[in-house]
């Protein structure tokens, strides 16, 4: 399932923010992250990596997201980075004493994306000491993960991650993609199914496993254990190889 093209869309609204990030293959993981998920607005407050958008290490962890990393603003400030935004989160696995209200990942998800008037901006800190208490002070809320109490620590990637993946729940919902992802074959036919029933039940009764003369419910059973499966055509072809070979035997 493709993200909606539309300006209200939360992929199209929604903004990730790293503050003065030390490694450049953090950056490009980030990046990798929310393409995955289905984003794409990544700016940059001042690294502290030379070139984190060229760098070896960012654009070999960025792997297919390259597009991503190419496209991030680097800017000077936390006030240039949220120009445009009317809702920002910060995002830290450290409680502060003065801080705006917390919220879950989900619990922030839920708000963005049903809120399309918002144009949210998600701010992650350095990797080593987080976010400066004055940039979570002057966000709307905190978001902390909650991760095991006794190791509580994600790397920068894995949280955007995290939130990436719960804001595109958010967005779209349980649902599945309209075409399943994977290899489907043509569906068996009625008549394929009755008849691999059939060359099943005759390879049972030639070794016993089903007495011919008191069947009980064993076949009936077998049809409701297939049924649930959607049968294909190949499979039904590889089951009636099995009882062709049970019977030569």
């Amino acid at each position: 399932m493709n993200p909606p093209d539309s300006d209200t869309s939360l992929f199209s609204r929604l903004r990730f923010v790293l503050v003065e990030t030390s490694r450049a293959g953090n950056v490009g993981s980030v990046a990798r992250a929310m393409k995955t998920m289905g984003f794409s607005e990544l700016v940059l407050v001042a690294p502290r990596c030379a070139d984190p958008l060229t760098d070896p290490e960012a654009v070999a962890f960025a792997s297919g997201a390259l597009d991503v990393l190419s496209n991030a603003r680097i800017v000077g400030s936390i006030g240039e980075a949220l120009e445009g935004c009317n809702f920002a989160a910060a995002v830290s696995a450290r409680l502060r004493e003065f801080s705006p209200p917390v919220w879950t990942p989900r619990g922030f998800a839920g708000h963005i994306a049903a809120q399309h008037e918002l144009r949210p901006a998600l701010i992650f800190g350095n990797e080593r000491v987080g976010l400066p208490n004055e940039i979570v002070e002057g966000c709307n809320v905190l978001i902390n993960i909650p991760a095991n109490p006794a190791y509580s620590s994600l790397n920068l990637s894995q949280a955007a991650q995290v939130l990436a993946y719960e804001c595109r729940m958010g967005a779209l919902g349980d649902a599945l993609p309209a075409t399943p992802v994977g290899y489907h074959g043509d569906a068996a036919s009625l008549a394929q199914i009755e008849g691999m029933y059939a060359h099943l039940e005759e390879a049972l009764v030639s070794i016993g496993f089903l007495k011919a003369d008191n069947p009980g419910k064993l076949m009936p059973r077998l049809k409701r254990l297939f049924s649930r499966t959607g049968l294909e055509t190949e499979e039904v072809n590889i089951l009636r190889g099995i009882a062709r070979q049970i019977l030569k035997r």
